[in-house]
């Protein structure tokens, strides 16, 4: 596998500032991007701090049961039987649940976690297992329910689920029937080409889907199928078995959530007097805590000592929340600031893989983890890749383009080229056209005005259907010229899908399925096998 790296434009000066290692950014986390010097300091606290998290032969447990139905293969068991080993540590990381696995960057996400915990175990001389938790807590539905492959033209599709999901329940929730599953999956056998790989690849969509009641458990056995043979160990924060697990946790984020509370303000306040902007919502009111409720999850705030949403629908003292808490833990889940502090509450985290975005919100959340007595861990930028095909290769070499060429200019030099394949050179022409019609007619229709005063209005008008005229022309003409190099034009077009689909990068939107039905599965772990440090750099790769 050839790779070179390549900048890819970001969206997030802080996480850039971390991977960077800049003074503004490394006040606001715990350890340095540099993590082969930081893994035994935080080995070392991790084993210290064993009485901090819930037990861990009890979490075993519970993952042993979860694994053997939806990710069996015998390396995990392997994984967890490491895990259950008293000084086995941990680097996870994790991901929304998405039709068909989502976008590629969820694949780089989970093959980093397996690279970084196989370069950790090296380093460190014990065991550091890999796990990947799925965010089936979270509720946004018309964000999971979708992906995108390109037709046999190139051209960007979208693929949806069918039916209509109402409420604003966990996605792990939410029920999908065989009919909608095998509709998006004759959109897939339809979109992808025949190769030597598709007949199998087809056939693993079928069989997990059928077995498949949810979107969380199709995508655990998606990446299950993927990633199984390395070992990674999956969950879901969803599960209730989960939950009543961490229930303690969630009483104590109830018992001092002044005091977290506090925490995050002050983070947001560190955040800002570095300079900025707030990568998430902290709100003076905001219990940091979602309250499941008749099929919604609902953020809870803190108003007058009472806990409730924000359109009053469901309200609780304390101690009632408690009780609630005790009764039915599966109703409770964390936001963006608590999650964290339940990640590490429930497993030995050496090191965490997230992407520049999560990078950013975690910058709220040291104070939170210091108040809470646990301690940020190692923070790992995920894996970044643009996979180009020797076709598009081909069709930059032809055209000169660099990869920075098609990120950023791509719409201006595929202009410059069209306009250098004609001699004719239709702006030029045609202003010179109007103008000299213009330096005719006008004296022309001074005069006509002269004769009567009403007849301006007709002279405007009629200057401006002769406008009129020479533009639709001038389009027409450039319509036959892009006719004319229409197969110049396909390959532009192939090349803006293929790096940067719909003005993204490819990563963000592109369904792993197309590379595996081209080039099979070898691809992930070789990929896995190549990968060293993780310094947030993007590379520009061929399979």
């Amino acid at each position: 596998m050839k790779g070179i790296t390549e900048a890819l434009r970001s969206g997030s000066r802080l996480a850039e500032d971390y991977i960077c290692s800049r003074d503004a950014a490394r006040g606001l986390y715990e350890y340095d991007i540099h993590w082969e010097s930081e893994l035994g300091r935080r080995a070392e606290w991790l084993d210290q701090s064993e009485d901090t998290r819930i037990n861990r032969q009890d979490l075993v447990e519970y993952l042993r049961i979860y694994n053997k139905r939806l990710n069996p293969d015998d390396a995990v068991q392997r994984s967890l039987d490491r895990l259950a080993e008293e000084h086995a540590l941990v680097v996870t990381g994790g991901q929304q649940s998405g039709l068909l696995t989502g976008p590629l960057f969820v694949i780089y996400k989970a093959a980093s976690v397996v690279a970084a915990a196989r370069e950790a175990e090296t380093r460190l001389q014990r065991p550091v297992v890999p796990v990947f938790w799925i965010a089936g807590e979270d509720h946004d539905w018309d964000e999971v329910n979708h992906t995108y492959l390109p037709d046999t033209q190139g051209d960007i599709v979208k693929l949806k689920l069918h039916g209509r999901f109402e409420g604003r329940d966990s996605v792990s929730n939410v029920k999908v029937d065989t009919e909608q599953w095998m509709t998006s999956i004759e959109q897939v056998e339809h979109l992808l080409p025949d190769t030597v790989h598709k007949p199998s690849l087809m056939k693993l969509l079928v069989d997990i889907h059928n077995s498949s009641s949810n979107l969380s458990d199709a995508f655990a056995r998606l990446i299950a199928a993927l990633f199984g043979e390395s070992g990674l160990i999956l969950m879901d924060a969803a599960s209730p078995e989960l939950r009543r697990l961490e229930q303690p946790v969630f009483e104590r984020i109830i018992r001092e959530n002044d005091i977290l509370r506090e925490a995050y303000l002050h983070g947001a306040s560190l955040v800002k007097e570095a300079g900025y902007d707030m990568p998430a919502e902290v709100a003076d009111d905001g219990a940091n805590l979602f309250y499941i409720h008749g099929g919604a999850r609902l953020l809870l705030l803190l108003k007058d000592g009472l806990y409730t949403d924000r359109k009053g629908l469901v309200s609780f003292s304390e101690e009632r929340l408690l009780q609630e808490l005790t009764e039915h833990p599966e109703r409770f889940s964390n936001n963006v600031l608590t999650r964290p502090l339940m990640q590490d509450s429930i497993l030995p985290v050496v090191a965490v893989i997230l992407g520049q975005g999560e990078i950013s919100y975690w910058g709220l959340t040291r104070t939170a983890f210091t108040q809470f007595g646990l301690q940020m861990p190692i923070l790992l930028p995920r894996l970044s890749f643009t996979i180009l095909e020797d076709v598009h290769q081909k069709h930059m070499n032809q055209y000169g383009l660099s990869f920075q060429d098609v990120q950023y200019h791509l719409e201006e030099k595929r202009d410059q080229w069209l306009a250098g394949q004609e001699t004719f050179q239709v702006e030029e022409q045609f202003s010179q056209a109007s103008q000299a019609i213009a330096d005719i007619y006008r004296p022309l229709l001074d005069q006509v005005m002269a004769i009567h005063p009403g007849l301006d209005r007709i002279c405007d008008t009629n200057l401006k259907k002769i406008n009129e005229q020479i533009q639709y022309l001038q389009k027409q003409t450039n319509k036959a010229i892009s006719l004319k190099h229409q197969v110049g034009l396909r390959h532009w077009n192939g090349i803006q899908n293929a790096l940067f689909p719909m003005n993204k990068p490819q990563e963000r939107v592109h369904n792993t399925l197309y590379y595996l039905n081209r080039y099979g599965t070898e691809w992930i772990e070789e990929l896995i096998q190549d990968q060293r440090e993780f310094r947030g750099q993007h590379q520009v790769i061929s399979l």
